[in-house]
C-alpha cells in the first residue's frame, strides 16, 4: 500500500531528471514533483568532474543545477522497484509512493576494464564529482598519469592535468583520439594538439593488465609486452546504460541496450517516459533508432519528456548538440551524431586548430564539427534537420 501519492515521479539524479522537473514547472504543472537519485549530491553538471572541479578551481556548489523550490529532491535514494501497471514505486528509504506519471532517467554506469591488477590503488574511473575528489587526492602520489581511452573523458582529463604540470600518457585502441566519434581528420588534429602540449599519445594499443609491486599501480602492461609507467591511471573506457530498474519493471529494452521509446520518448508502459543516456528512441530527425550519451542531449530529452508528461504529444526533434573543452586550448562543438558517413568536407586550417568538418552520407548532412569557433553550426543544424541531399556543391 503506497504511503503517499505524487503527480510526477522522476527517477534519477542527473540533468535529464533535473531539466524535466524545471520544465514541468515552466509548462505550468502545479502537481507534486518528486525527484529521487542515488547520488550523494542533488543534480549537478558532470563536465566539471574532468575540468574545473577536478583541478580545484570550481566549488561543488558551482556544479549544482538550479531546481524550482517546490520540487522535492531525495538524494542517496534509489528506486528499488517500479510497477508501471499499479503506478507505484518502492524506494530504498522503505517508502512506497504512487504516481501519476514517471520519468526513468537512470543514466549510465562506467564500463570497467576486466584485466588483472584492476583492484590496485590509484586506478580511477570518472562519472561523478566524488571520482574527481579521489583523483585529486591521489595526484601527489603520481609522477605520471596514464589515461586509458581515446574519447571525451581521457582527452579532457589529460588536458586538464597537463595544464597544471602533471605529465600524462594516453593509451587507446583506436589510432587517433576521438577518432570513433569524429573520424581521422579530427582525430589527427586532436592528437597534434595534445602532443604539442606535451602529452604522449599511443594509438592502436591494448591494455593487458595493470602492474604494481605492492598495493599501488605502477604501470600499464600492453598486449605487445611494453610497460607504460604511471602511478595514477584514469580509465575513460565508455559507459553502459543503466537499465536494471527498467528491465526489472518489464520495460522494453532496445537493441542498443537502452530503454526502448517511441519518438515522444514514451516507454512501453503507459504513463512512463525515459530520457538521458539510457533512452533509446525512434528519432524523426535521424530517421532511425538512436541512443546518444551526452549531457546536452539528456537535458533536451528531459524537456521533451516533461512536455509529453503534461499531454503535449510532441516528438523529440531537437538537433543534438555536444561540446567539449580541452583545457583552455580549444573548444570542439558538434551537431549530429553521425552513425556513419561516406564523405568529409574539411574547411579552415586543422593544423592551426581552427577548422570545420561536414559529415555527409549519401549527399545528406548527418553531422558537423566546429573547432576554435570556425564555421557555421546554425547552418549545419538547418541542413541536418532538413534531411535533404545537398552534396559537396550545396555546402
Amino acid at each position: 500500500m503506497a504511503g503517499r501519492h505524487v503527480d510526477h515521479l522522476l527517477i534519477g539524479g542527473g540533468i535529464a531528471a533535473a531539466t524535466c522537473a524545471a520544465t514541468l514547472r515552466e509548462e505550468g504543472a502545479t502537481g507534486s514533483v518528486l525527484l529521487a537519485g542515488r547520488e550523494l549530491d542533488p543534480p549537478y553538471h558532470r563536465p566539471p568532474a574532468t575540468k574545473g572541479y577536478l583541478l580545484g578551481r570550481e566549488a561543488r556548489a558551482d556544479a549544482l543545477i538550479p531546481l524550482p523550490g517546490d520540487v522535492e529532491v531525495l538524494t542517496r535514494t534509489s528506486v528499488l522497484e517500479l510497477d508501471p501497471a499499479a503506478r507505484t514505486a518502492k524506494l530504498s528509504t522503505k517508502e512506497e509512493v504512487s504516481f501519476g506519471t514517471a520519468l526513468v532517467a537512470t543514466g549510465a554506469m562506467v564500463r570497467r576494464l576486466n584485466v588483472d591488477g584492476g583492484q590496485l590503488d590509484g586506478i580511477h574511473y570518472v562519472r561523478a564529482l566524488g571520482n574527481a575528489d579521489a583523483i585529486r587526492r591521489d595526484l601527489d602520489e603520481a609522477e605520471r598519469v596514464v589515461l586509458v581511452g581515446g574519447s571525451f573523458i581521457a582527452c579532457e582529463v589529460a588536458a586538464s592535468l597537463t595544464s597544471i604540470g602533471t605529465p600524462c600518457t594516453m593509451l587507446m585502441l583506436e589510432q587517433e583520439p576521438m577518432e570513433r566519434q569524429f573520424g581521422r581528420h579530427v582525430g589527427g588534429a586532436v592528437r597534434r594538439l595534445l602532443e604539442s602540449r606535451g602529452i604522449e599519445v599511443h594509438g592502436g594499443v591494448d591494455v593487458e593488465r595493470f602492474a604494481g609491486e605492492g598495493e599501488r599501480v605502477e604501470g600499464v602492461v600492453l598486449a605487445d609486452g611494453r610497460t607504460v609507467p604511471g602511478q595514477l591511471v584514469v580509465c575513460g573506457t565508455g559507459a553502459m546504460p543503466d537499465v536494471m530498474l527498467a528491465r526489472k519493471a518489464g520495460l522494453a529494452i532496445g537493441e542498443r541496450g537502452g530503454v526502448r521509446c517511441d519518438a515522444q520518448l514514451r516507454t512501453s508502459a503507459e504513463g512512463v517516459w525515459a530520457a538521458g543516456d539510457m533512452c533509446e528512441f525512434d528519432s524523426p530527425l535521424h530517421g532511425r533508432v538512436v541512443r546518444i550519451e551526452h549531457e546536452e542531449v539528456a537535458a533536451a530529452q528531459g524537456r521533451t519528456a516533461a512536455r509529453n508528461m503534461l499531454g503535449a504529444g510532441v516528438e523529440h526533434t531537437e538537433v543534438p548538440y555536444f561540446w567539449t573543452d580541452l583545457a583552455d586550448w580549444t573548444t570542439l562543438e558538434y551537431v549530429g551524431p553521425a552513425e556513419r558517413w561516406d564523405d568529409e568536407v574539411v574547411e579552415g586550417a586543422p593544423e592551426e586548430g581552427a577548422y570545420f568538418v561536414w559529415y555527409l552520407h549519401e549527399d545528406r548532412v548527418v553531422a558537423a564539427l566546429s573547432a576554435g569557433g570556425h564555421g557555421d553550426l546554425d547552418r549545419a543544424r538547418e541542413l541536418l534537420a532538413s534531411r535533404e541531399p545537398v552534396g559537396r556543391a550545396g555546402l
